[in-house]
């Protein structure tokens, strides 16, 4: 039997997020959305949910008097990453 692929890392800007994270721990949001291609609105819904399921950390602070939202990817992210990439495996190997 199948498993249930998480259906928040299966949409796909919100695996490329978690994508980006993975391999760098911490990005700004505006490296994230340069690297995603994804739109300021849709990116910051997207990053919501990754850190209501407390998959990522959203800092905002300010870069001097420039606001900067820094995104860190959480151990509970990490675990979810690599379940899904697991999941997906079982999924090729049909």
């Amino acid at each position: 039997m199948l498993k249930k692929l998480d259906p928040l890392l299966h949409s796909e800007l919100r695996l490329a997020i978690m994508s980006l994270l993975i391999s760098v721990e911490k990005a700004e949001f505006t490296f994230i959305k340069e690297k995603t291609e994804a739109t300021a609105g849709n990116l910051s819904v997207q990053v919501t949910k990754l850190e209501n399921a407390e998959y990522i950390n959203v800092e905002k602070g300010y870069k001097g008097k420039i606001p900067q939202t820094i995104c860190a990817i959480t151990k509970k992210g990490i675990e979810a990453f690599e379940k899904y990439v697991e999941d997906l495996k079982d999924y090729l190997k049909l």
